[in-house]
């Protein structure tokens, strides 16, 4: 093996689940005297793979960098330090990267001095850190999701000694508060709320890469929130792995149905949070939801599969009778909510018929959108132990009927919006047309549209014009 410090990830530590209080670090966060200056006139380039938390992590690694002195670049050739912030969820999320630091090599042929680095849930893997040992010897720094407050330490030592870098922590993990952050968004932003996942549904790597369910301070929280809306922030999304149990370490009653109560009281416009588990939804959830303007009426409620016996497999602890009660329940005291969803097509021993449960689920629940995969064996789940017995044509087949299905259902979905009026928090101008703006409405719809005197972070009223399958065509409303 190649010199240098290693400390290395193991999924056997990662899995271990005690009874002890989660550490919450609340010191203010100071540089180490060595590492102060160590960006002066040097650039960095970040890459983020994944979900929002691996976004909202990266906040933190460019808060941290720009406390050093670097300057962020959007450039790779002008970089003297390329992060890439990966995603483990599945393989080809992984293959993505890898491919990247394929290509970046060349990078580092014309400037020796380039430092690689990975960090993130593919970091917390063993397979794909031995790989990297291995067959990537471009790649200079590796560190886990546990230790990103450890990055000017772990860039100092890797820059110094000119020797490759490797430290991830396989534990349940702590809260660390106080860290630099510098946000991606203006009118905006993710809010953690907890960190980690106790479910080990049977096919997640999450719980082994994220750690155990570990709540922040409803104050801390709180307060962050607060100076959002102080900054003129309209809107927050809460996060977290499983958002809905939160508070549960900490002992609380209701802990995010009060949370949620509480935010919103702070009046800041728009409310959302992800990811949502069926298991956790409670009743107190759905009132609060019901009871403020202000959380908006769209949920994410990862389904999975509409089949029981293909949810036990999957470790979900629901039925799908269980989850269309939960769908009925929040239907009924929100009746304008949206719904969007995760579907997996291809599970291990999938039957036809169990597949057809899942279309069954579909019709029922009407979705506006889901996030639908091919099943991905994750190294080291339960779920990689079994037989993936379901050929691959027959996934791909099933795959199509499915998204055919979602496509119907969102267009139908959205013609209950012609020639009515939704509030758009504008987030600028379209990506495909300069002349038209874009934004979200309060069910979460893309709705691009046209308008005088509009600016980035306005709620605007539209009147919607022309309806398509994943987004609607709009004409502002003069004031």
């Amino acid at each position: 093996m190649p010199k240098g410090n290693y400390q290395l990830p193991s999924f056997k530590d990662a899995k271990i689940r005690t009874r002890e209080a989660v550490k919450i670090e609340h010191t203010l966060f100071k540089l180490p005297e060595p590492t102060k200056n160590l960006g002066v006139g040097r650039k960095f380039y970040l890459r983020t793979y994944g979900c929002q938390a691996n976004e909202r992590d990266s906040e933190t690694i460019v808060g941290i960098l720009t406390a050093m002195g670097f300057t962020q670049t959007d450039q790779e050739e002008d970089a003297d330090f390329i992060l890439l912030n990966t995603c483990a969820i599945r393989k080809n999320a992984e293959d993505k990267v890898l491919g990247e630091l394929g290509m970046l090599k060349k990078l580092k042929t014309n400037n020796p001095d380039l430092l690689f680095g990975l960090c993130g849930c593919m970091a917390q893997e063993e397979e794909i850190v031995q790989l990297l040992l291995k067959k990537y010897p471009q790649v200079d720094l590796i560190f886990g999701t546990h230790n990103i407050h450890r990055l000017p330490e772990l860039l100092y030592q890797t820059m110094m000694s000119k020797e490759r870098t490797v430290e991830v922590y396989s534990k349940e993990g702590e809260v660390i508060e106080n860290l630099p952050v510098k946000r991606f968004g203006q009118h905006k932003a993710w809010v953690n709320i907890m960190y980690g996942c106790d479910k080990f549904c049977t096919y997640c790597i999450v719980p082994y890469t994220r750690g155990k369910e570990r709540s922040r301070l409803m104050d801390d929280i709180l307060v962050e929130i607060q100076e959002l809306k102080d900054q003129g922030y309209k809107e927050v999304t809460l996060l977290g792995q499983n958002v809905n149990a939160y508070g549960k370490d900490l002992g609380l009653e209701a802990g995010f149905a009060h949370l949620l109560d509480e935010v919103a009281k702070i009046g800041i416009p728009r409310v959302r949070f992800t990811t949502s588990h069926p298991w956790d939804f409670s009743n107190d959830m759905i009132d609060v939801i019901a009871k403020h303007d202000n959380i908006m009426p769209a949920i994410h409620l990862p389904v999975q599969s509409g089949n029981s016996d293909m949810l036990k497999i999957m470790g979900r602890r629901y039925t799908s009778e269980e989850y269309k009660a939960l769908y009925d329940r929040i239907i009924a005291k929100i009746p304008n909510c949206t719904f969007s969803t995760d579907i997996i097509v291809g599970f291990p021993n999938e039957t036809e018929e169990q597949f057809q449960d899942t279309l069954d689920m579909v019709d029922y629940c009407k979705y506006d959108l889901a996030y639908t995969f091919i099943y991905s064996a994750r190294e080291g789940t339960p779920a990689a132990k079994m037989v993936d017995n379901v050929p691959m044509d027959v996934k791909s087949e099933r795959l199509q009927r499915l998204n055919e299905k979602i496509g119907l259902y969102s267009n139908m979905n959205n013609q209950k919006y012609l020639n009515k009026e939704v509030k758009v928090l504008v987030d600028g101008l379209s990506k495909r047309n300069d002349q038209v703006f874009s934004g979200y409405s309060e069910e979460n719809k893309l709705i691009n549209f046209t308008g005088k005197n509009i600016h980035e972070g306005d709620i605007v009223r539209v009147k919607i014009v022309d309806v398509k399958s994943w987004s609607l065509n709009g004409e502002a409303i003069e004031e």
